[in-house]
């Protein structure tokens, strides 16, 4: 079995269509005032902010298709229009459209590019 490290842990994950999956941003414990939050309150605040670590391949394009080019079989590759989302840009998202998952004891958002507000993207990656 081959071990899993930091250049390979992502490799197997693919993720579908149009949605990146992005580890949320460590969220400050206390406010500006100096109030300490308990545990849970920012994870119910309505947007969200996470680093994009995976990108889907985008919006799929549909095949025209011919009534007589039904004989030739589909060997041809799907085609996708792709998203504006990277890997590595820090994005801001709409908590309601997003799914909690749990990978490797760690949590993650799957989100659909629509759900996503603005990216944040530094031009030296």
């Amino acid at each position: 079995m081959q071990q899993l490290t930091s250049n390979n842990k992502w490799k197997k994950l693919i993720v579908v269509g149009d949605r990146v999956l992005i580890k949320p941003k460590k969220q400050s414990e206390k406010t500006n005032s100096g109030l300490f939050l308990p545990p849970g309150v920012q994870e119910k605040e309505k947007i969200q902010s996470g680093y994009i670590i995976k990108a889907g391949p985008g919006y799929p394009i549909p095949l025209p298709s011919d009534e007589d080019d039904l004989w030739k079989g589909k060997d041809s590759q799907v085609k996708y229009v792709p998203l504006q989302a990277q890997e590595g840009d820090l994005a801001i998202f709409l908590q309601k459209g997003a799914v909690e998952v749990m990978y490797e004891n760690e949590k993650y958002f799957i989100v659909p590019q629509s759900s996503i507000l603005m990216l944040e993207r530094e031009e030296n990656l």
